[in-house]
């Protein structure tokens, strides 16, 4: 599609988040979560929905789901309630989706997305608790459709936002923020591929300029970042074609096919009175009291986008560096810790930023499999700092024999690898001398214009000092006594 085109219309999107809780059992019932169990293993009367049988809710789902909902700075409902959703769900036995209609866990609020030219804000319409279903199975060569009812019941909380976003990359940062802030807050998981974060997108066209919205398509349990912003992609330019090509948008729900890149119809997208909500009249109202709310409240870490803020402001760095460091929580926590003990805060993104992460890289590690603790890293780094031992001999050398042998104290490595700078001026006076004494012709061609030898007396001084000299200090003394000359 050209893009003078696309350019002629604004894209409007609206994402529905659905994460998975980390709790031990389902929202209504004892029955447990765990993922990849036998096929209908993790069930009971209650989840069957047996004739007598009620529910009751885990409180764990609603203390979990009230520290989201502080740290996207909503406005708690005071009274829970639960509607029931009286929709057809082949893999919900009960027959209705058990969720919150009236009276969300919150509403408004925001979530604060770090980018490279600060915070971006995307304001929130609600989050509310529900119950999963549980999974259809369509084995190919068979017209059997089986059904494991393990995930049904499970709880979940439903993300909202309003239809504030207008990129597939934006909307894709969303997300991609939701995983970092559920997994840091621990309520989640956020494990995109096994289910535990799903996303739909809500995805319009309008003319340019204008403010009435159009016809919504709701593409429907995106697995990825990746996924959620192709499905986007494509379908924004599908929706142009077809009003370029004059026809009608039409509202419906739609599937994405990872392989073909590719949206595909599913149905009709429905009306809110096709659900025919009413109140479950089998859970009590509950009362969120002012107490429980500030315990959870002082509970609540230092969230990503507080630290990214302070990296920047306070810290001196650049957008860039914060943003990586604020990636995951393992990193802002091993960050915080480095410079808690000293290290300087520039030193310490560098570390990390640097030669640590080309070794997660290198080792198919994540943060939390990195095995030196930050007093460990630290030592290395002061020693650096002390210019004891030179960055490239660090980096290179010891930060792996370290990793290796973790316990081991950083001073003596770097002693038994021979990699401690000459300290002694005197000392490294001497070999610079001889090096210049050696090479007359070299000097004859510095005097003549040629600074870049200062290159080659280095490599003979870094040689004879076995590397152990100071690169900064001997550069100095090599062009100082080179200009004399």
């Amino acid at each position: 599609m050209e893009e003078l085109i696309r350019d002629s219309y604004d894209v409007v999107i609206g994402l529905e988040i659905h994460v998975q809780l980390k709790t031990r059992s389902k929202i209504f019932s004892a029955d447990p979560v765990s993922f990849g169990a036998p096929p209908n293993t993790q069930i009971s009367e209650i989840t069957l929905g047996y004739p007598g049988t009620l529910p009751r809710l885990n409180r764990d789902v609603l203390s979990l789901g009230l520290r989201m909902a502080m740290a996207c700075h909503a406005d708690i409902t005071p009274v829970q309630r639960f509607d029931r959703k009286n929709y057809f769900y082949p893999d919900l036995p009960k027959g209705y989706q058990l969720t919150q209609d009236r009276s969300p866990l919150c509403r408004g609020g925001y979530l604060a997305i770090p980018t490279r030219n600060g915070l971006l804000n995307v304001a929130l319409e609600k989050i509310h608790m529900e119950e999963d279903a549980g999974k259809s199975i369509h084995q190919e060569g068979s017209s059997d459709t089986q059904v494991d009812f393990n995930r049904a019941g499970v709880p979940l909380l439903e993300i909202v936002t309003r239809p504030v976003i207008h990129s597939e990359a934006d909307a894709a940062a969303v997300v991609t923020e939701v995983r970092k802030l559920v997994r840091f807050l621990g309520i989640s998981d956020g494990n995109m591929e096994e289910g535990s974060l799903r996303c739909d997108a809500n995805v319009s066209i309008k003319p340019k300029g204008t403010t009435a919205l159009g016809k919504k398509v709701e593409i429907k349990n995106l697995n990825s970042a990746r996924n959620l912003s192709h499905a986007i992609a494509y379908d924004v330019s599908r929706q142009i074609e077809l009003a370029e090509a004059g026809h009608p948008v039409p509202s419906e729900t739609r599937g994405f096919d990872a392989a073909t890149g590719k949206t595909y119809p599913q149905r009709t997208k429905e009306e809110l009175n096709d659900y025919r909500y009413f109140p479950d009249p089998d859970l009590t109202p509950i009362n969120v009291s002012s107490d429980w709310l500030e315990e959870i409240r002082r509970s609540l870490p230092v969230l990503p986008d507080v630290w990214f803020e302070r990296m920047v402001k306070e810290h001196g760095l650049a957008t860039s560096d914060a943003l990586v460091l604020t990636e995951t929580a393992e990193g802002i926590n091993y960050f915080n810790e480095l410079c808690l003990l000293g290290v300087r805060y520039k030193a310490a993104a560098n570390w990390l930023m640097g030669p640590v992460k080309a070794m997660l890289h290198e080792r198919g590690w994540s943060m939390e499999d990195f095995p030196l603790q930050p007093a460990k890293l630290g030592e290395l780094i002061q020693l650096v700092e002390a210019e004891r031992v030179n960055f490239s001999a660090a980096a290179q050398r010891l930060l792996p024999v370290m990793v290796d042998d973790p316990l081991e104290s950083a001073e003596e490595l770097a002693n038994r690898l021979g990699i401690v700078q000459v300290q002694d001026d005197g000392a490294l006076e001497l070999i610079v001398d001889e090096v210049i004494k050696e090479f007359p012709l070299k000097v004859e061609a510095f005097k003549n214009g040629k600074s870049g030898i200062v290159t080659m007396f280095m490599g003979e001084v870094m040689k004879r000092s076995r590397g152990k000299a100071d690169p900064r200090k001997a550069n100095e003394m090599i062009t100082n006594k080179l200009s004399k000359k």
